[in-house]
C-alpha cells in the first residue's frame, strides 16, 4: 500500500467525468488499497479516484476515519437512485485546502454499486455518511462542493478558489 499524492484545484482531474470501472482484478484491488490509506492519513472521511489522478469510477468512504472498519465503504459505479430529506451543514474537501462551506445535501439516500470484484450491492446511508457518499459520487461526475453554493456563498468561494490559485502559483 502506498500513499497516493491528492490533487488540488484547479487541476483539471478534478473536473473530468470518470469512466466506469469494467476490469475488476488486481489493479483496481490496489488502488483501493492506495487510496483508503490516502484517505485515512489525510485525514479524511471520502476519497475518490480522480482526486488522485485516476479518471475510474471508484470512491472509499469511512466516516470513522480508520476507527471503526465497519465503516470503510468502498464504491465502483455508484450510482444515486434514491434521495429525501434535505440539510445544509459544512463541507470541506481535500481537494481544496482551506475551504468549507454550507452545503445542501439530501439526509438519507439509496445508492447501487459494485464491489471490488463486481458483485452488485445496494447501500442506504443517512445523515453524514450521505452527505459523505454524495461528495464522492459529485467528484465522479467532476462535480465539486463549490458547485452546489448560491449567491454570497458562491461569491466567498469564488474568491477564496482565487486567491488558492494565486497562493499555488
Amino acid at each position: 500500500m502506498a500513499i497516493l499524492p491528492i490533487r488540488v484545484y484547479p487541476d483539471p482531474v478534478l473536473r473530468v467525468r470518470c469512466e466506469e470501472v469494467e476490469s475488476f482484478d488486481d489493479l483496481l484491488h490496489e488502488l483501493a488499497s492506495d487510496m483508503i490509506e490516502t484517505m485515512h492519513a489525510a485525514p479524511g472521511v471520502g476519497l475518490a479516484a480522480p482526486q488522485v489522478g485516476v479518471e475510474e469510477r471508484l470512491a472509499v468512504v469511512d466516516v470513522s476515519v480508520g476507527k471503526d472498519r465497519s465503516a470503510l465503504k468502498m464504491l465502483v459505479n455508484p450510482e444515486i437512485v434514491e434521495q429525501s430529506g434535505r440539510d445544509v451543514d459544512s463541507e470541506g474537501c481535500l481537494s481544496i485546502p482551506g475551504l468549507t462551506e454550507k452545503v445542501p445535501r439530501p439526509t438519507s439516500i439509496k445508492v447501487v454499486a459494485r464491489d471490488l470484484d463486481g458483485a452488485s450491492f445496494e447501500l442506504e446511508a443517512e445523515d453524514f455518511e450521505a452527505r459523505a457518499v454524495c461528495h464522492e459520487i459529485d467528484h465522479l461526475n467532476g462535480v465539486l462542493f463549490v458547485d452546489h453554493l448560491r449567491g454570497l456563498r458562491k461569491d466567498r468561494a469564488r474568491r477564496q478558489l482565487k486567491k488558492l490559485v494565486q497562493d499555488r502559483g
